[in-house]
């Protein structure tokens, strides 16, 4: 999966510089497609490479097939080279800071000669910027506001881009000979939205062979130590740790190197109470070990349930374990379809009957065609002909696919005055809504909360969009009272969306966690724009877990009967 990332962030990178060029924008969009779809995919680059399937891949044709071929060679390719030739590196990263597209750097460059973050700092602070056409004050403390979250989310990589990695790396390890089982530990089997690194845990009696086999990982860019039962390895910018055990002490290592700290403290307290001591390799009443082989065992000799990793952070699991009172977390297999994703017909990549045949394959019973509304032009928006000409062709595949549901949908563009971008006889014709922000970021907390409310409330509502606008690692939420939309999404009937997508895993856990304490239901929807992409809803089912929701607070595990009630808002 490493080839993946590799790829996708060269190609987004040959679509900022080529707009920074002031090149074709259709070419431009070919590769920011192309990175989309690669960066998303669930399976192995590599392995459609050497099957010689690359142009089977939504957006790849012959001449982005061969730059894959090359970059798998060599690492990078030739027109990428020539293109960073051109321009200075650091403009890229400055395409990260939340409001400044190509445009604007460029005229950044130009005029103030403005190339690096650093000095894009510098230049605001002293109040440089809002001596050019377009900038302002309000501008220049956006700018430092979008440097800072940066900064702060610098060595924090998302999960969706850390977990493919680490299962890469597990799959490889497994093959090892002498490896009896593997893990992944960490933040990342707590299912955080960003980690630091990885960590992973093995049973072997050959831990010297585990080691050695480990180190030769293929994409290891790095080895900071090799050692008898433990090595560090970096691979794709992240810290790989892996840890060899034994069988006996294996539940008690799995449950100290998945955490978290504050968990772990509060289990070494009750043990305390007791006179009892955990640690890594067991759980001891003075020498005599009383536990460690599982997880649930040591649980049990704790008197409690075994608690899911994804609830280990010390929020009031450990009583409920205690009490027997743990929530049944919703599943993967809970989940009857997807409520969003998009065609062919504005910005995807698969078309209707496409997305409907991977519905079908992944067990749903029913999914939504949710396409840009009008005004959104940078997504291939709307037109009346175009939406009559989805109606008619979901009747169609109505009839093809008998028995599985395909719902007629839109997501809508939110104005800034709180009005929907959509006419009214178009509205009535649709299934399901789904209401979005997609502009006008930086507006105060009061007046975007009252934007929102004011789209939940209309009758038509359905679904908010990545109701906060984040995108990990890039762009910081928009500033939005949470309590006031969770409470709108409850009386107006209006599910929050739970948005799967790597890059946005919208909303947190935290959110969902408040959602199911107020009784507002969560939609936890893919956002696809290929196939590919609504193999990510395990992102978002990891995401719910950690935020306590059990099947019935989320919508899209109700059958379509009790869905479409919830839609006509009828129930």
């Amino acid at each position: 999966m490493i080839l993946n990332q590799k790829v996708s962030q060269i190609f987004h990178d040959m679509a900022v510089l080529l707009e920074l060029l002031g090149e074709n924008p259709f070419k431009v969009r070919a590769y920011e497609r192309a990175a989309m779809h690669i960066e998303s995919m669930p399976e192995s680059l590599e392995d459609y490479l050497l099957q010689g399937r690359l142009r089977q891949i939504p957006g790849i044709g012959k001449d982005l097939s061969e730059k894959i071929e090359q970059i798998y060679k060599t690492g990078t390719c030739a027109q990428y080279e020539e293109l960073k030739s051109k321009l200075p590196s650091g403009l890229i990263d400055m395409l990260n800071v939340q409001g400044l597209g190509p445009k604007k750097i460029r005229i950044l460059y130009d005029k103030l000669h403005i190339d690096s973050l650093d000095k894009l700092e510098k230049a605001a602070r002293e109040g440089r910027l809002q001596t050019l056409a377009g900038f302002g004050v309000k501008t220049e403390e956006n700018i430092l506001k979008a440097i800072r979250f940066l900064r702060s989310s610098a060595d924090r990589i998302p999960l969706g881009k850390a977990l493919p990695i680490a299962l890469d790396i597990k799959n490889f390890v497994t093959e090892i000979d002498s490896v009896r089982r593997v893990d992944i530990a960490g933040s990342i089997r707590r299912f955080k939205e960003t980690v630091h690194d990885i960590d992973m845990l093995v049973i072997s009696d050959k831990p010297g062979e585990v080691m050695d086999g480990f180190i030769s990982y293929r994409d290891v860019d790095r080895v900071i130590a090799c050692g008898g039962k433990k090595s560090s390895v970096v691979v794709a910018g992240l810290q790989v740790d892996l840890r060899v055990f034994d069988e006996e002490n294996y539940g008690a290592a799995l449950m100290y190197f998945t955490g978290s700290k504050q968990h772990n403290i509060r289990l070494r307290q009750l043990c305390l109470e007791k006179g009892w001591k955990l640690n890594e390799y067991g759980l001891y009443k003075a020498n005599r070990r009383l536990a460690g082989k599982s997880e649930e065992e040591i649980y049990h000799r704790l008197s409690m349930d075994w608690i899911p990793p994804e609830l280990r952070e010390d929020q009031g699991e450990v009583e409920l374990s205690l009490e027997h009172r743990l929530p049944s977390l919703v599943e993967s297999t809970d989940i009857k379809g997807d409520l969003h994703m998009h065609s062919t017909y504005s910005d995807g990549a698969s078309s209707i009957e496409e997305l409907v045949i991977k519905a079908i394959s992944l067990g749903y019973s029913y999914i939504a065609i949710t396409d840009h509304s009008f005004t959104l032009s940078v997504a291939n928006a709307m037109t009346r002909d175009k939406f009559f000409s989805i109606y008619e062709e979901v009747k169609r595949l109505r009839e093809k696919y008998r028995g599985f549901e395909i719902l007629v949908g839109m997501e809508v563009d939110i104005f800034g005055d709180g009005e929907l971008d959509c006419h009214k006889d178009i509205l009535d014709m649709l299934d399901v809504v789904v209401i979005a922000i997609h502009s006008r970021f930086q507006m105060s907390k009061k007046q975007m909360t009252k934007r929102i409310v004011k789209a939940m409330s209309h009758p038509r509502a359905n679904v908010l969009a990545h109701p906060t606008g984040r995108l990990l690692g890039v762009r910081d939420s928009y500033e939005v009272d949470i309590e006031e939309l969770l409470n709108a999404a409850r009386n107006y009937q209006v599910a929050l969306e739970l948005n799967a997508s790597p890059l946005r895993l919208d909303i947190t856990s935290d959110v969902c966690r408040r959602a199911k304490e107020l009784g507002a239901k969560v939609c936890i929807n893919t956002d696809s724009h290929s196939i590919d992409q609504m193999d990510n809803m395990y992102l978002g089912v990891g995401t719910a877990r950690r935020g306590w929701l059990e099947k019935d607070d989320v919508l899209n595990t109700m059958d379509i009967a009790s869905l479409k009630r919830f839609l006509a808002k009828n129930g």
